[in-house]
């Protein structure tokens, strides 16, 4: 998995979205996302495990990691759940599992709740699901996008640099955090990067957290227990809110998961498959 790459490519309606899959293709579907300032490439570790059991399917969202990048891109979560519809249907999935991350747990969430997508079952890990959400950082580079667009190029690879190792509580190896800044250097990445903070917009979740308790596929809600990003007690609430929703902490780790700490998350990702059967 140290060469992660997204040989597939499909014509979105707010871009071009780059995609892979792993696994047998008689195994039972499985697609997991990412959140923000991420890629699919946090999922390696733990999609390679998956796929000894399912097809799984990773993709990299319009606007993000290898997927297209353009100005006046629509990158909003109202954008990316009509994207994720759309790759269902490319895809030809009618029910798989779905695994998400962060703002592609939001994702997830508006293409079930608004777009009919139905899954088999659902796993939210430190999603962005309840309000209020976003660190003083985050509201911070919204409100003064156009002063931050400026940075000196180097200026800004170290504030993308910090901010994106913030999301780990141990600390991201050298290596990771120099993979997961990539995509937001240069151009177009640097102008990518303020677009995806810009558009994001709570509204988008509003629109959509008083159907929780409408949720009626089999849920599990995952959380790094020293996330920084979006406290733990977030990830209560939410799981009271989805009716017979199985509650997963995570010890010592913060909100990117999938790097502080694969092994655990994996083991509870599976014990939840197994419990489908």
């Amino acid at each position: 998995m140290a060469d992660w790459t997204l040989p597939e490519t499909f014509a979105g309606s707010t871009g071009t979205v780059r995609w892979n899959r792993l696994g047998g293709a008689d195994r039972p579907p499985l697609v997991l996302l990412h959140g923000t300032p991420f890629s699919s490439y946090v999922w390696r570790a733990v999609a390679g495990s998956l796929a000894r059991d399912h097809q799984v399917f990773v993709w990299d969202m319009p606007g993000y990691g290898m997927s297209e990048k353009c100005a006046g891109q629509d990158v909003s979560l109202a954008a990316q759940g009509r994207v994720f519809t759309e790759l269902l249907a490319h895809w030809g999935l009618a029910e798989p599992v779905v695994v998400a991350h962060d703002f592609g747990g939001a994702v997830a969430l508006r293409a079930h709740l608004l777009h009919g997508a139905d899954y088999r079952a659902l796993a939210l890990v430190d999603p962005v699901a309840l309000a209020p959400w976003g660190s003083p950082f985050f509201r911070l580079v919204r409100d003064h996008a156009d002063v931050f667009e400026k940075l000196p190029p180097a200026l800004h690879g170290a504030l993308v640099r910090e901010y994106v190792g913030s999301a780990s509580s141990p600390g991201l190896h050298p290596a990771v955090l120099d993979r997961l800044v990539r995509p937001w250097l240069g151009e177009p990445g640097q102008s990518a990067f303020y677009r995806q903070i810009t558009q994001a917009d709570q509204r988008h979740t509003d629109e959509i957290q008083d159907r929780y308790p409408a949720i009626r596929v089999p849920t599990l809600v995952c959380w790094g227990e020293d996330d920084a990003w979006i406290p733990v007690d977030k990830g209560r609430e939410l799981a009271a809110a989805v009716p017979g929703a199985r509650w997963e902490p995570v010890a010592g780790a913060g909100h990117l998961v999938q790097e502080d700490a694969p092994a655990q998350l994996t083991a509870a990702l599976i014990a939840f498959l197994r419990g489908l059967r």
